[in-house]
């Protein structure tokens, strides 16, 4: 049985692993809701804009809607534009999310022996020219934890 997946195409444009962690300015192409009894999250397809080196690049990601992530989910939307008043209603329109703009902060990791990209931050496009500091990416009133408590949860 053959069956065709335009997308395999498009994963010949992803971006290489090795030189993509960094502060990009993206657009979403696409975003769908994964649910999952234990771990349901939004799917994200962000269009690379710049670097222009970058530019017309793409990347999958995933933002959890757990209870404890909710607020990383949040901290997207208010970066990016989305509706005020959908946010305020606390709905999400998938059709809504496409297009919006803004930065994020791009890592890689290995998960079980397997590629995952990172959202680690975000911040309005208006301040692309700024070039956002890694340190500016903390949600306002959430403060850094130190390399103790990091070691403490690991």
């Amino acid at each position: 049985m053959k069956r065709c997946l335009p997308e395999l195409s498009e994963t010949a444009h992803d971006l290489d692993p090795a030189t993509s962690d960094g502060i990009f300015l993206v657009r979403v192409d696409r975003a769908r809701y994964c649910w999952h009894a234990r771990k349901p999250s939004y799917e994200l397809r962000l269009s690379v804009l710049e670097p222009l080196r970058l530019a017309g690049r793409s990347l999958v990601s995933r933002l959890d809607c757990t209870p404890k992530a909710m607020w990383k989910l949040g901290w997207f939307l208010r970066d990016f534009v989305y509706d005020p008043e959908l946010l305020a209603r606390s709905e999400i329109d998938e059709g809504a999310l496409r297009g919006l703009t803004g930065i994020a902060k791009i890592s890689h990791s290995l998960v079980n022996g397997m590629q995952r990209v990172n959202l680690e931050g975000f911040a309005p496009a208006s301040q692309w020219k700024q070039r956002p500091t890694p340190t500016g990416f903390l949600p306002e009133g959430r403060k850094k934890p130190d390399a103790a408590a990091q070691r403490d949860t690991q």
